[in-house]
């Protein structure tokens, strides 16, 4: 695969900015260095032995982001699916989930925000306020456990201030795009500081409605308050809090049986979840010795995820041959999710070639209830119970002054419980571990190169489908074994920084998301979908990663990133598949083939040039390989490229800019499916995308103080 052939823009584009022409540093100016804190201690991101990735807040006010699916494009081997009116669903490295719908979710990629877990519940990781987003490639086996198997994602906001600081801004764009946020940030007294933001963001969506004569089927309505206090209790100890509330309120109506943005639904449908969350760190310090950190989260969420099943109205068919054959459908799913988790351990205050240790102990404790409303069926109702315990613990043994051998290992027991009103019920119990060992060698001048084994485990779990065969009930726990080597360096008096890791990942019992459609009278479709989980043997997953920040001048920056990645299952064979492609008792083998989303390759370039004093320009290209939608079909998305740019006006209070994103309004599919949906053709399967956004335009502009 010669992905640089595919993408002449991003040809161009390099070639341009690293060519000899490129403006001189006069010996003055460096790279600011980036914290990396979703590990156990702080650390630079140059000297932390893990493939990463942190958008800083500049970079997430330059891609006027209001959601964390905006920024996934800027960081390499990440992608998401929609179906949704956000990108819910994470991958890494080509790991992770597409939806979710009556079944039980067991995650592979984590999300923290503030410390507060809302793995699987990602539309309110809102953007308003934050500090960075960290990024963590591969299995954190230690870290995080069950929910991290393919990787992590850690919100992180600002903290409050000891001076007084605050500000507001707004933003004007395409489709009717408002965005008001604010914030405050100051000392109470002199051991206790806040920091108080708000935000409020609209839209009517991309989306034209035909039937209804509207253009607001698809709306964006998100608003987001954050609170925060820092109390520095004595000397000795220090107490963070964090509450947070996410208030989504979008609607869902993004299929079309033509596949363009204008559809033909009586009842559109909503995406809607309300959280209210909160998080406490306590930090007690014993000098020269360890820190005792205790965090505490608590989350409630309520969730409401519905669509027109149909996609079309009631007699749509009227006076034509399909008269007869259309069916009408809705579907709807309310889940109450409520989610505690403690975070006990010590942290050693490791010195320059001392062992530095730590060891903990984690709590989990998750709620689930179900109400799926069908139709004229009856409510489907489920409750889901599950509850994690964990001890992990890390050592760095230092062998010389330049070499260290850093060893983690988690032990964790899940114990599940699970009963609906089909009678079924499954309560198993599963002892897990994961852990990691890497050998990493750091000079005096900053160069880091490390290898790095790690194994990652995602719990097995059950399928409640009534419909499906006893052999279909269950799966097995999937374990995974990453082999890593990395270099970050730094050169020309730290203007240029480099990231680069190899890697390959060897699965077992790769869970693999299935759907069966089965007709609802005769042979015939409309049908039922049933979606449901089992394994494939194995599978391998590989490639490269690599970064770049580079400061050119001291007018002139680039940032640059890439990924170039391989999946491919092993001894699976599908009859799902066999049945999307008419292929009935006949088994697909699925030996070779990619796994869905994971696109070959994926690349971001942004370049960053200041005009005068107050003007500065920015221009930025993301693109993205094909990839399959699916285990059980074989249409794939388009590879695709986008060009992003703004002009911004800033002195030391006011700001103002004009940006545009998807310049040359590119078409980018974020889901898709292969199945008879169409009264017209009488049910011939057929494809249907979802398309992301498309060229916007808008203006911004602030006050700070």
């Amino acid at each position: 695969m010669n992905f640089i052939s595919k993408t002449p823009l991003l040809t161009s584009a390099i070639a341009l900015a690293l060519s000899p022409l490129s403006f001189a540093i006069d010996g003055t100016a460096s790279l600011p260095d980036i914290t990396v804190t979703a590990e156990f201690r702080e650390s630079s991101l140059q000297q932390t032995a893990v493939s990463a990735t942190v958008i800083t807040e500049e970079v997430i006010a330059q891609q006027h982001a209001q959601h964390l699916e905006q920024l996934l494009g800027l960081a390499p081997n990440i992608n998401f699916s929609s179906g949704a009116s956000r990108g819910r669903f994470v991958q890494i490295r080509g790991i992770g989930e597409r939806s979710q719908f009556v079944e039980p979710l067991s995650a592979s990629v984590g999300i923290l925000i503030d410390g507060i877990d809302f793995t699987g519940i990602g539309a309110a990781a809102t953007t308003l306020d934050l500090q960075q987003v960290e990024i963590l490639r591969g299995p954190q086996g230690t870290l995080y456990g069950a929910n991290a198997l393919a990787g992590l994602i850690n919100l992180k906001s600002n903290a409050p201030t000891e001076d007084l600081h605050g500000g507001v801004s707004a933003t004007l764009g395409d489709y009717d795009t408002k965005t008001v946020n604010a914030y405050l940030s100051g000392p109470l007294n002199s051991s206790l500081a806040y920091r108080i933001a708000a935000e409020t963001h609209s839209s009517d969506g991309f989306i034209e409605n035909d039937f209804l004569g509207r253009d607001d089927t698809s709306n964006i309505d998100e608003s987001t308050l954050r609170a925060k206090l820092a109390w520095q209790a004595n000397e000795h100890l220090n107490v963070d809090f964090t509450a947070l509330y996410v208030d989504v309120d979008n609607g869902y109506d993004d299929f079309s049986l033509v596949n363009t943005r204008h559809t033909l639904s009586d009842n559109p449908g909503q995406d809607r979840q309300e959280s209210l969350a909160f998080s406490t760190q306590a930090t007690w310090s014993k000098p020269e010795a360890f820190d005792l950190v205790a965090l505490v989260s608590h989350a409630n969420s309520e969730l409401e995820y519905g669509y027109d099943e149909d996609w079309t109205f009631d007699g749509i068919c009227a006076g034509q041959a399909c008269d007869g054959w259309a069916y009408v459908s809705e579907d709807n799913y309310l889940r109450d999710n409520v989610n505690s988790t403690l975070d006990l351990r010590f942290v050693s205050k490791a010195e320059v070639n001392s062992i530095g240790w730590v060891a903990g102990i984690y709590y989990r404790d998750q709620d689930v209830d179900l109400v799926r409303e069908y139709n004229d069926r009856a409510n489907f109702i489920s409750e889901f119970k599950t509850k994690n315990t964990a001890l992990y613990g890390q050592v760095d043994f230092p062998l010389t002054d330049t070499l260290s051998l850093v060893t983690g290992l988690r032990f964790e027991q899940r114990d599940a419980d699970y009963k609906d009103n089909n009678m079924a019920a499954f309560s198993p119990s599963e002892n897990l571990w994961g852990g990691k060992i890497s050998l990493e060698h750091l000079d005096s001048d900053g160069r880091l190169i490390y290898g790095l084994i790690s194994r990652g485990y995602k719990a097995g779990g059950f399928n409640a489908d009534p419909e499906l065969a006893s052999s279909e009930t269950n799966f097995d726990t999937e374990i995974m074994w990453n082999y890593e080597i990395g270099l970050k360096d730094q050169f020309l008096d730290n203007t240029l920084q480099v990231q680069v890791a190899l890697f390959y990942q060897d699965r077992d019992d790769i869970q693999v998301k299935q759907s069966r459609i089965i007709p609802r009278e005769g042979d015939q479709c409309p049908c039922d979908f049933i979606d449901f989980t089992n394994n494939a043997a194995k599978g391998s997953n590989y490639g490269l990663e690599a970064s770049v920040n580079y400061l050119m001048s001291e007018r002139v920056s680039l940032l640059a990133s890439f990924g170039i990645l391989e999946t491919e299952f092993k001894n699976y064979l599908s009859y799902e598949h066999a049945e999307a492609n008419k292929e009935d008792g006949i088994a697909y083998s699925m030996d070779g083939r990619d796994q869905p989303h994971a696109p070959g390759y994926q690349f971001a370039l942004g370049l960053n040039v200041v005009l005068t004093e107050s003007w500065d320009a920015k221009v930025s290209l993301e693109g993205k390989d094909d990839f399959y939608f699916s285990n059980s079909h074989n249409e794939q998305s388009d590879a695709y490229e986008l060009i992003n740019a703004s002009l911004n006006y800033q002195n030391q209070q006011w700001n103002f800019e004009i940006w545009g994103r998807n310049l040359s309004d590119e078409d980018v599919k974020v889901r898709g499916f292969n199945f008879p949906n169409d009264p017209r053709t009488f049910y011939a399967p057929a494809t249907f995308t979802q398309l992301g956004e498309p060229r916007m335009i808008g203006v911004s502009g602030g006050y700070q103080f």
